[in-house]
């Protein structure tokens, strides 16, 4: 074993009393080594055993995978999911049409009859997590003729994990996926074993006037006043394993499954959540900061900025463009948010003079040990970003303006159809290949795409692209601009709407009659598409080297800091891996002159309304109840009905919908958000302003309960 694997163990495996209480994304098979000791003295009640167990039922079997990019708990014996609304939001929209809006007026199934199927849609459990980083490196030292970067590659990762459990077993286990994930740059290396369930039904969601409510102006922001909850089931064959969506499903019997917990919290109160975070960056050098603040941040809040502008306003005049655009400006003004947030935060908390002093140390360090490969990769890592400065705002305002932004830009190109067409010397498309075109055709023109708002989208961060990155560093589509439309982007743009199949379904239609190759050859928008791919292609190309050479640095680079940290345990950042953190129910104060305590209440919902301001909207059935008291057993001593609490844990991007977790282990909350503040956590935590947003369990279930008089989901569900 490499030493510097040997090093790492013995800094994992030392006494946690070094580390902060509430800082950390900490990996489950390490808690009895890393955390327990500090866990119990600030209040836990269960064993470590209890929150994960290699070979038993523990609670990390009742937390999973929600679509791609969320997390969610098991709630009830029969296979409820409980999660984020805005993690649901995507399913709820598909469900919804101007004559049966879901999202405004919510969604509750009487009965499992009534549960939607929402095909694509999976929910995945982790069975086994291993330490496989033996595995791995030996593997890698006898692969001479892979890639340089196979060490952090997925594809070769995920090869290895097939390889490691064995394609009779795969084949033997419908269902089960094996996947490695490097922590600490490539230094170590888990493999998860999981099982994936793709019958998975909706059940219940509040209106967006609660489970949205704030939307955008509250976005990132301490107090909120909102239920971001919706419910799911899983759905398995008749032996409990997964299995594609039919009518003979039946709801799965979990292993595990949460207790609810109604009895509250206090300041101060010990909580966990276990989630998926997404993305980190706590190894960041002073460099990467700084590009990461001017290039990605900076030109996603730019170029989303105008294209939201002009999505709302769409969206605000059409019912129609309303439902379809929702998930899509919730996605896009999320991210947006956050990157202005964080670049406000990295000046105002002084985080380039934070990692100024963590790079300094390092370096001291390094000289006083003889260590000057860690000189060697910062030096390496910082001329690296400075050198590829023009490359990367190129490839950020390709990738937000054109790629994300223009929406046409994703059209298929049907290469594979032309290329059988050419082989055979067709012109015309057999029945076979028209097919293939038409899957294409139906899923980029689906029922969520307006090509009017695409069209006005298009002219306006085309002409701001053009501002920004010179003639010859753009696509080849616009010498076409430049010389057949005298620079107008109006007249390009509204010409490749009336010529591609892709403008309308007319001319799709048109094209059916006489489905030619050389329709599909000369398609202006497949032209535009095509082009705006071989731009990216172009940077990715220039860019390799440079990757290989600053991940090898950034690898070198961590090390370093975990050998100068010695018996410190220091985290792996986040890569979308299970993970466990752990703090206290914690108030805020975040500026000069501002005090925010730990909770909200029903109070602050009402004192918001504003009927004239969607993301302000409160229902008439809320307003009733909130008039008459009727809140049931969920109330506060005070009366009050509470709606959202605060907890200094360490969240990201992934934690939506985590399971927030009292010193017994039960269900408290839900985490959903982060605090403005608190968003630069994903680079330096910081205790005074990081705080996990979550949804108090009492106010789901008086949702639940006295809103939707849903009393049937309760009757599943064990309360506390």
């Amino acid at each position: 074993m490499k030493k510097s694997i040997i090093l790492i163990a013995l800094f994992l495996l030392s006494h946690f009393h070094s580390a902060k209480a509430d800082e950390g994304m900490w990996v489950l098979p390490l808690l009895s080594q890393q955390n327990i000791s500090q866990m119990k003295g600030l209040g836990l009640d269960i064993c470590a055993e209890d929150i994960y167990h290699p070979d038993s039922v523990s609670l990390k079997d009742a937390v999973v995978i929600f679509g791609r990019g969320c997390t969610g708990e098991v709630i009830s014996p029969n296979g409820l999911i409980l999660t984020n609304h805005h993690c649901g939001y995507s399913y709820i929209q598909q469900h919804s049409s101007v004559n049966n809006d879901l999202l405004t007026n919510g969604f509750w199934a009487k009965n499992r009859n009534e549960e939607l199927p929402n095909p694509g849609l999976t929910v995945t459990f982790i069975d086994k997590i291993e330490d496989v980083t033996d595995y791995v490196q030996n593997e890698i030292k006898k692969d001479t003729v892979g890639q340089e970067l196979n060490y952090l590659s997925a594809t070769y990762l995920n090869n290895l994990a097939e390889k490691k459990i064995g394609k009779d077993f795969l084949k033997k286990h419908p269902g089960i996926t094996v996947t490695i994930k490097p922590f600490y740059g490539g230094n170590q290396y888990y493999m998860f074993t999981q099982k994936v369930y793709s019958d998975v039904r909706m059940v219940g969601a509040p209106p967006s006037s609660i489970g949205k409510f704030g939307a955008d102006t509250d976005n990132w922001m301490w107090p909120r006043h909102t239920g971001d909850f919706s419910i799911f089931r899983v759905y398995a064959d008749s032996t409990g394993n997964p299995a594609p969506y039919s009518e003979e499903n039946i709801p799965l019997r979990p292993k595990k499954y949460f207790n609810l917990s109604t009895q509250g919290i206090q300041e101060n109160d010990f909580v966990m959540l276990m989630g998926f975070p997404g993305r980190t960056n706590h190894y960041y050098t002073p460099a990467e900061v700084i590009e990461r603040r001017d290039i990605e941040n900076s030109i996603r809040v730019e170029v989303r900025d105008l294209r939201q502008q002009l999505m709302l306003e769409e969206m605000l005049s059409n019912p129609k463009i309303r439902i379809q655009y929702s998930g899509k400006y919730a996605t896009s003004t999320n991210s947006y948010k956050s990157s202005k947030g964080m670049n406000k935060m990295i000046e105002q908390q002084q985080m380039i003079p934070l990692k100024e002093s963590e790079q300094k140390n390092l370096l001291i360090w390094s000289e006083k040990h003889g260590k000057p490969e860690y000189r060697q990769a910062i030096e390496d890592i910082t001329e690296i970003v400075n050198s590829r400065a023009d490359l990367k705002k190129r490839q950020q305002y390709l990738n937000e303006a054109l790629f994300i932004g223009i929406e046409f830009s994703r059209v298929p190109t049907n290469q594979e159809v032309i290329d059988k067409m050419k082989i055979s010397k067709k012109k015309i498309l057999s029945d076979s290949a028209l097919k293939i075109v038409e899957k294409g055709y139906l899923k980029f023109y689906n029922k969520d795409y307006a090509p009017e708002v695409d069209k006005k989208i298009a002219k306006a961060l085309l002409k701001l692209y053009a501002e920004k990155i010179p003639k010859n560093n753009r696509p080849s589509f616009f010498k076409t601009i430049d010389k057949k439309y005298k620079g107008n982007i109006d007249l390009y743009v509204d010409a490749l709407f009336n010529r591609s199949i892709y403008g309308n379904p007319a001319q799709y239609e048109h094209f059916k009659k006489h489905p030619t190759i050389n329709v599909l050859e000369q398609d202006v928008m497949v032209d535009f598409a095509k082009s705006v791919r071989e731009e990216a292609r172009n940077i990715s190309n220039a860019l390799k080297r440079q990757e290989i050479k600053i991940s090898n640095a950034q690898r070198t680079y961590i090390k370093g800091i975990l050998e100068m940290n010695g018996n410190k345990p220091s985290y792996p950042d986040a890569n979308f891996t299970i993970r466990l953190t752990y703090g206290n129910v914690s108030p805020l104060n975040p500026a000069d002159g501002i005090s925010c305590r730990y909770y909200t209440t029903l109070d602050g919902v009402m004192e918001k309304e504003d009927p004239d301001n969607w993301e302000f909207v409160v229902s008439p059935r809320l307003k009733e109840l909130y008039k008459k008291k009727d809140f049931g057993t969920y109330a506060r001593p005070d009366g009050k009905m509470p709606v959202n609490f605060i907890a200094n844990t360490h969240t990201t991007g992934g934690n939506s919908g985590s399971p927030v977790m009292n010193s017994k282990g039960e269900l408290i909350g839900i985490g959903f958000d982060r605090n403005w503040e608190g968003i630069t956590g994903d680079i330096q935590y910081q205790k005074t302003y990081q705080r996990t947003i979550c949804t108090d369990i009492r106010y789901i279930l008086f949702i639940i309960d006295k809103y939707a008089e849903a009393s049937h989901l309760l009757e599943e569900l064990n309360i506390n």
